[in-house]
């Protein structure tokens, strides 16, 4: 199965995208995958646009959640795992339906090419800053209740000499000559059907609707700065390794005033000493000596929290588990609130290989004294094991 994109690449957005953004995305994606218009395309071309539509609609179904769209911004998929699935077995819906259902209005199906996205200039396009990855290792100790994390980072900043403005002073901002201030240009194209119009973003301004006519000698005119900086991360509890988080507007700032990028931090989980761990739970293995495994023992259990002590009955048998209940660790989902995993407890009775002439021969009178007579309850146990053989 291929992997996943994320959700924003499948819709052509950044993080950040407004509503109205996500929206126009998913209606430019819908016109041109949905099935209804590859009815005369070969397979591949269908089986193709079919893919195509449900990738965009499972990621509009979460982007445009604000709810979701906020844990898979902060976690990824693993905050909205399943989250996105829909029930295609009836279809795929009517297109006007669909553009009707997040417009309102009515749609004039595939009448016009202005409704495929050829028409209607936008404004200047608005920087956006490139987003910083970086790793921050943590502890199961630390994974169990949240923590703070300080992680130090190289980014772009607003120049202090020129404000992040890129120019010596504002008079030497200037309307761009090309696209008069739209940051776009249209395209005219004569096809079949009659001329379409496009818009792409203008060259000389780079889509600002803006020129620098005399540049700032710090920054060169970018407005950005290099600066070494701390930023502090919280940790929620319950991450697991490889989880992502988001700390929108900490990543790289944007040249003239535009959207800082995002600091992604990926989640390095430590291994622990002397525990396992799977989602929740946590496992430990406790080797006992066979007078302990006869006679029962009280141990001690490292756990997460402090030492848990746990008492184990005369008879223990190599390979009994025990449960601790609550002993493990809160879900990052926060299903269940207030519940936590458990820690799980493998008991394993250590057999010596060698003995003294003393141990030698208290076993050996033991041997004479003891035979093997399990009680009702050790003997659905043995023949449990015993038809694994």
């Amino acid at each position: 199965m291929a992997e996943k994109r994320d959700y924003y690449e499948v819709l052509g957005l950044q993080k950040g995208a407004s509503a109205d953004d996500i929206k126009g995305a998913y209606r430019k994606a819908a016109l041109k995958w949905h099935p209804d218009r590859w009815v005369s395309g070969t397979d591949a071309e269908k089986k193709t646009a079919e893919e195509k539509f449900k990738e965009a609609s499972e990621a509009y179904s979460v982007l445009s959640d604000p709810d979701k769209k906020a844990k898979y911004d902060q976690f990824g998929f693993a905050g909205v795992e399943g989250a996105g699935a829909q029930d295609w077995s009836q279809g795929f819906g009517n297109l006007n339906d669909i553009l009707n259902n997040l417009f309102g209005g009515a749609f004039g199906g595939f009448s016009g090419f202005e409704g495929f996205g050829f028409g209607g200039q936008q404004g200047p396009r608005t920087p956006r800053g490139r987003d910083i990855r970086t790793r921050v290792k943590v502890t199961l100790e630390e994974i169990a209740n949240g923590c703070d994390k300080e992680v130090t980072i190289e980014r772009n900043r607003p120049c202090p000499d020129c404000g992040g403005r890129g120019a010596r002073s504002s008079t030497d901002i200037k309307t761009c000559p090309t696209c008069k201030g739209a940051g776009q240009v249209q395209h005219v194209t004569n096809t079949l059907f009659g001329r379409a119009m496009s818009t792409s973003v203008c060259p000389q301004c780079g889509g600002t609707g803006k020129v620098i006519t005399n540049p700032c000698g710090r920054c060169k005119g970018t407005g950005l700065v290099r600066v070494r900086e701390t930023v502090k991360v919280h940790i929620p509890a319950g991450v697991e390794n490889g989880m992502q988080l988001s700390l929108r507007g900490e990543g790289h700032a944007a040249p003239q005033g535009g959207v800082n990028g995002d600091l992604l931090v990926i989640v390095e989980e430590q291994p622990h000493a002397q525990l396992k761990r799977d989602g929740v739970n946590l496992f430990y293995t406790r080797v006992i000596s066979v007078a302990d495994a006869m006679l029962g023992c009280e141990i001690q259990v490292p756990g997460l929290d402090g030492v848990q002590r746990l008492k184990l009955d005369p008879g223990t048998q190599s390979g009994t588990v025990e449960r601790l209940r609550g002993k493990g660790l809160p879900s990052v989902n926060g299903y269940g609130l207030g519940s936590r995993g458990d820690l799980y407890v493998k008991i394993l009775v250590w057999i010596p290989r060698k003995l003294g002439r003393t141990e030698r021969e208290a076993i050996e009178k033991m041997r004479e004294s003891v035979r093997p007579d399990p009680n009702r309850e050790d003997k659905a146990l043995f023949e449990k094991e015993s038809q694994y053989f």
